[in-house]
């Protein structure tokens, strides 16, 4: 029996739980651009509609209703947006030392534009911008977090260019 090719999955969404979901949607539609796909709704706990069937099973019986948005990237990464009335409204505290989803980096040429844009909303810079490769490669990083306290990157270049070796190497 032939074992078949492993090849690489495609990446679809990431879940953000927030502390409110109408100020998420309006930071991240007008800081980072991304598209409004479905707006805020309230899903409630019952068993006689899918979605309510599907979070009972994925969130157990602990919760009445919470609020879902999904939005988009440019490159149609969904962003699902989650508000829970009765969790912490504040983020864990930083700690990628820990085993867990650490953070999600984007895009953006204009990294110190977008860096400004997202202090500007409340946001934080959380480390000044850095170059991978000074003299070698026009590529810069840096670590914010939004307004909510979760932290993420921006690269200059996509993830590929970055860390090929000879990419706008002298």
């Amino acid at each position: 029996m032939k074992s078949k090719k492993n090849y690489p999955k495609s990446f679809s969404h990431i879940g953000i739980t927030v502390p409110n979901i109408n100020e998420a949607v309006k930071f991240y539609s007008e800081v980072m651009g991304w598209y409004i796909i479905m707006e805020p709704s309230l899903v409630k706990k019952v068993t006689e509609t899918a979605i309510g069937q599907m979070c009972i099973d994925v969130f157990g019986n602990d919760w009445e209703t919470f609020e879902i948005a999904h939005m988009s990237t440019s490159d149609g990464i969904g962003i699902e947006l989650f508000s829970f009335p009765n969790g912490l409204k504040e983020a864990p505290e930083f700690n990628p030392f820990n085993t867990g989803l650490f953070h999600f980096c984007v895009q953006d040429p204009d990294i110190e534009g977008l860096t400004q844009k997202i202090v500007d909303y409340g946001g934080k810079q959380r480390m000044p911008i850095r170059e991978y490769y000074p003299d070698d490669k026009p590529y810069k990083m840096v670590y914010v977090q939004d307004p909510f306290g979760i932290v993420f990157e921006i690269y200059t270049h996509s993830y590929e260019l970055t860390y090929s070796s000879g990419a706008y190497a002298k």
